[in-house]
This record gives C-alpha cells, sequence and structure tokens, in this order.
C-alpha cells in the first residue's frame, strides 16, 4: 500500500486521513525524532528527510528558510500534502524536482537543479524521504555546481545520512567517481555534465561490477527490503 491518502486537507477529517497516511503508510513516525537535518552551505542550503508541518516550521525559525525543493517529485501522498501546505503557509517557494536513488543521474535534471539552484531564493532547504541518498545527491550536486570538489561533495554521501554505497544506490558515489576520473581539473562540473558525460555508459559500467557481488546484493536487501528506501 502506497498512500491511503483521499486527496483532501481541507477538512478536519481530510487532514486527520493525510496525517494518518504520513505517519504510518509514508513512515513518517521514524522521522519524528529524527531529521537528518544539516547543513550543506549554512545560509544557502540545508538538507533533511521529508519533515512534518512542524519541522518545516521550526527549521524556518532557526535558519530563515526561504525555499523548500522536494527532490521525490509529487508524490499525491499524506506527507506530500502537508509539506506543500505548510511551506504555502510559511511563504516559503516551492519547487518539485524528482531525483532517482538508483538510476544514473539524468543530464536534464542534474541541468534543471542546477538552474534551480542559481534562481532560488536562499536559504533552501532540500529534501526526500529518508535524507540519505537523493538528499545526498542533490546536495552533492549544488557543491559540484557551486565550485566545489568531488572530495567535498562526496561527504553528502555517507552513512552519516544513512547512505549505503554498497548497495545500488551506489550508482551516486559512480556518478562522483566518473566526474573525478573524467572531468575535474579539466572543465568546470555543468561544461562536462553537458558536453561528456555518458549516463547510459555509466549505468552499464555500474552494472557490470555489481552484477556477481554477493555484498552489493546484500546491501540491496538491506536499503530496500529492510530500510524500505525509495
Amino acid at each position: 500500500m502506497d498512500t491511503i491518502y483521499r486527496g483532501d486537507i481541507a477538512t478536519r477529517a481530510g487532514r486527520r486521513n493525510a496525517w494518518l497516511d504520513a505517519l504510518f503508510v509514508d513512515h513518517a513516525v521514524l522521522r519524528l525524532g529524527w531529521t537528518n537535518f544539516a547543513a550543506v552551505k549554512a545560509g544557502a542550503l540545508y538538507r533533511s528527510n521529508h519533515p512534518v508541518p512542524f519541522q518545516l516550521e521550526k527549521f524556518t525559525r532557526t535558519v530563515g528558510l526561504r525555499t523548500l525543493v522536494n527532490l521525490r517529485g509529487e508524490c499525491r501522498n499524506g506527507s506530500d500534502a502537508l509539506s506543500r501546505d505548510a511551506a504555502r503557509r510559511l511563504g516559503l517557494d516551492f519547487y518539485d524536482m524528482a531525483l532517482e536513488s538508483r538510476g544514473a543521474p539524468q543530464r536534464d535534471r542534474i541541468l534543471r537543479i542546477a538552474d534551480i539552484f542559481r534562481t532560488m531564493q536562499r536559504p533552501a532547504l532540500v529534501h526526500c524521504k529518508s535524507g540519505a541518498d537523493r538528499a545526498g545527491i542533490g546536495s552533492a550536486l549544488f557543491v559540484l555546481i557551486e565550485g566545489g570538489t568531488v572530495a567535498a561533495a562526496r561527504a553528502q554521501l555517507s552513512w552519516r545520512f544513512g547512505h549505503i554505497r554498497q548497495s545500488n544506490t551506489g550508482i551516486l558515489d559512480a556518478f562522483l567517481d566518473e566526474y573525478e576520473r573524467a572531468g575535474e581539473e579539466r572543465k568546470p562540473f555543468l561544461n562536462w555534465v553537458a558536453e561528456d558525460y555518458d549516463e547510459i555508459a555509466l549505468r552499464r559500467a555500474f552494472d557490470a561490477r555489481s552484477a556477481k557481488s554477493l555484498p552489493r546484493r546484500i546491501a540491496r536487501f538491506v536499503n530496500d527490503r529492510i530500510l524500505a528506501r525509495e
């Protein structure tokens, strides 16, 4: 079951339904005490798991948020509806920018998020569901787009945030590895993405390396089945 949300937060019953869906179907109950909140660049970008309204209000008060970037895309569930409503009430700009956790980052999406980062009001918060993988690559992209190194970008994809490199989300790390190998110190990041990056080749190389790896199969089971990551 992906959602029990009925599409209404205007009524008391509808809002209650949205909260039940967020807490128990989308697992927000597990995020109430652990937000995975961290600064990517203080005063510019922060990251977290999917915040419930009171958490978003706290972040806005604490760091002065002006923008919310949803890296899950439009989910049409209770968590999604509640955070959109909270962003509206708080006066935050809102962007849907779906990223993948298990796919090679797509050129057009990298260029689109670069445009969002360039034009958005700062500071902003990026979030996915758990704050581990999509928030990680979104934050890593921000570091690279801002002129940072691959080494600095890698810090956004780490165990500290719950990212498991050994699982199939390791393709995000492989993307950073590829830029370090083929582009860093040769081309600015976005030039490399636009002119040289081959996402299909990256996917094939990653699949070939991991197909027979027992540790990777175990990590995938933990990430996909036990942790139930998107």
